[in-house]
Order: C-alpha cells, then structure tokens, then sequence
C-alpha cells in the first residue's frame, strides 16, 4: 500500500550497521537483504570489510573492488564477477523494514512506498553496462604522464547486467510531478548518504529504472539491494544505490555530486564557466573499447584469438578496429568482428586473430559507435581521471 507522509526521514530499523547485522546473523535472524549468513562476530572483532562479496576474484581499490576482464566472455557479468563502486561500506538493509520516500517542492504530495508496493508496478528490463567514470584512472600517468587523484582503476570498473523494475516515471507519479518540477534528486541509504540529482527528462525516460533485480535475481547488497537506480549511459555515480528517498525539486540541484565530484577539473574547464561547480559536471561516459587480457599480458607464439568489449553511451557500437604496433608507433588498423547482440545500452563483444611473433608488443583496439563518434587517438588530462577513451596502449610479451 502507498503511504502519503509528512516528510522526509530514514525510517528508524531500515538500516542496520554491518555489525548489528552480523550480530543478528550469528542469533539466527535471516536478513532478507541478502539471503546468507555472516557468521558469528565478537565485541572485541574488527569491522568487517567494506562488501560483501569475495574479493579474491578482484583487484582491491580500498572499499573498491576492480573486475578482470579476462575472466568475462558473455553479454551478462556474473554478479560475483561485477565490480563494486562504493563511497562507503555497503550497507545491510533489512526488506521488511525498508521505506522509499518520494516528495520534495515538485511534488503534488508526499508518498511512502515499501518494497512490495514496488514490487506490483509494471516491471521493464534493460540490459546495460555500467562503468565507473574514473575507470582506466590509472592510465593517466602511464600513457599521459601526469597521474589523476583517485582510485587508480585498470579496465576493469565496468560490468554489464540485465536490471528489471519499475520505471522511474511510474514512481514519480505516484507522487505526481507540479509544473515547476525541474531536477530529480536521489538520496542513498549508506553513511555517506550519496545524491546524485538528474534532470527531469532523464527521470522521465522510459529505460530510466528503479532497479529491483540483476540478472534475473533480488539485488547483491554491495550492488544496492533492495532498491537502485539505473541510468543507461550515464556515469555509474549517477544509478544511486540503497535508494532511500527521491526528492522532486523546483530548480537545479546542485551536490558533492556535481560540483566537486564527478567534474572534470583542468585549464580547458575553467570554473568561473561553470559555477557552483569546480568544473564541468559530467553525465554520459564516453566510447571505449578493451581487451580482455592482463595488464600486462603475456602470450606464447603463434596465432590467438583475442577478445574484448566496446561500448558507448549513445548507442550500439558500429566498428571496432585493431593493430598491433609498438609503445612509440601504431601499426595499421584493422576490422576486428562483433560478436552477439548489439542492444542499445550493452556492451558489444568483439574478436580477432593475431599472428604474434616473440618480442614486445602494443596492441590497441579503437570502437565507432553508431552516430560516429570514435575513440581519439589522444585525450586531454584532467585532475580527477575521468571519461579517459582514447585508443588504449596494450602491452604484450610474446615468449
């Protein structure tokens, strides 16, 4: 049933502390946010790390977790192979207790939904990567030569799922939007309490989701159970875990989100051109395209068939090109093949064969999405390590 409130608080129990859910877990209670047991804790115990899943198939970022590429092959990534982003611990939220709050000035009323009242609105499936913004972070340093503040991501801070759940515009409904409604602010239920607002036409596109699923199954805690956002195309930061509230406000938001954080920050973005922010806030990734090895790799002699993935935020992806060359010179492009579906907001497959010699090589890969736009051949450095995509320098030890 839907609840009209008074305002906006968390609701008291929706959130439990890591610790007190590992207590409640070592008494016998079953927590519904994620359907296993923690095992026992001791008083004198250290907090617990910052996820849930195993790391051992990842590269640890701090309370970040970096996927391998090379251990993915299909359209969907495993959710225990999907790489975790967060801006503090994952937090366990118990189901039953759970309440979205949906208001704010933009709003005809305020309203209080539980996971079951999301549960019966009309449900729609996307299948989407999502990509960090910083990820290849730390190729600033080793391709530009001047490192970036932040997680020093590889390639592997992007995943790609299938989500269900209710359209973000259905819930907005329910609340009903008033003729000022002009920006959409998420609020998150972990210690940090991220937001990350939008505008009102991306609240109201018809992929814009509030995510319930992944992959066919209730979501992983460390990836927002019960509840997330999920804009296709858009920055990871901005499909807003653990939702908690939505606030439908009158003008533009402005937040940590998007003023200091997720902003490119450099002598092409003064901040005077973009004020309150530091610099210019970002939305939509860029087109890229990787390879599904090690960095660095290293193969015997002979022919391989190599792989990898390419993806844009304005669509399928067209063409991806490849050439094996070396640190200081390219050699010619070639056609690699795309494999497997072309959906408009996935990642596209890709494979060709490299006749590798012994010796060091660099092979790079360039993709060209369906308007045009291709991955450059340079990119202009900015202090936070963001949206990097230019054609990436692959290092390979043929012996």
């Amino acid at each position: 049933m839907i609840r009209p409130v008074s305002g906006f608080a968390r609701t008291p129990g929706t959130v439990m502390t890591r610790r007190e859910a590992l207590a409640a877990a070592a008494g016998g209670i079953v927590l519904a946010s994620c359907g296993e047991s923690f095992g026992s804790l001791e008083p004198d115990a250290p907090e617990p790390p910052a996820f849930v899943k195993d790391p051992s198939h990842f590269i640890m970022h701090g309370s970040n977790l970096e996927a391998r590429l090379e251990d993915m092959d299909g359209l969907l990534t495993p959710v225990d192979r999907f790489f975790v982003r967060n801006h503090s611990p994952t937090p366990i939220i118990d189901a039953d207790a759970y309440r979205l709050s949906v208001g704010g000035p933009g709003a005809e009323r305020e309203v209080e939904l539980t996971l079951a009242d999301l549960r019966t609105l009309p449900s729609h499936s996307v299948i989407a990567y999502l990509e960090c913004a910083g990820n290849w972070r730390r190729f600033f340093e080793s391709v530009l030569g001047q490192a970036a503040a932040g997680s020093q991501w590889g390639t592997g801070a992007i995943g790609c799922a299938e989500w269900s759940g209710p359209r973000l515009r259905d819930v907005l409904a329910l609340a009903g939007l008033r003729p000022g409604a002009v920006d959409v602010n998420l609020h998150g239920l972990d210690d940090s309490a991220w937001q990350r607002p939008m505008p009102l036409a991306k609240a109201m596109d018809e992929n814009t989701l509030l995510a319930l699923t992944m992959n066919g199954a209730p979501l992983h805690p460390d990836h927002g159970f019960p509840v997330r956002a999920l804009l296709p195309g858009w920055i990871g930061a901005a499909s807003v875990k653990w939702l908690g509230r939505i606030e439908i406000a009158t003008g533009k938001v402005w937040v940590a989100a998007n003023t200091t954080s997720y902003v490119l920050i450099g002598e092409h973005w003064p901040p005077a051109d973009y004020a309150p922010a530091s610099g210019a806030p970002i939305d939509q990734g860029a087109v890229k395209s990787a390879l599904a090895l090690p960095l660095p790799a290293r193969l015997s002699p002979g022919i391989h068939r190599l792989r990898g993935f390419a993806y844009s935020p304005h669509g399928p992806v067209a063409r991806v090109e490849w050439n094996a060359g070396t640190t200081s010179a390219a050699g010619p492009w070639r056609d690699a093949r795309l494999i497997g579906p072309r959906l408009p907001h996935a990642w596209s497959r890709f494979e060709f064969e490299w006749n590798a010699a012994p010796g060091n090589h660099v092979l790079r890969t360039r993709a060209t999405d369906e308007t045009g736009l291709r991955q450059p051949a340079e990119a202009l450095y900015n202090a936070k390590g963001y949206l990097l995509n230019l054609a990436l320098p692959h290092p390979v030890a043929v012996e």
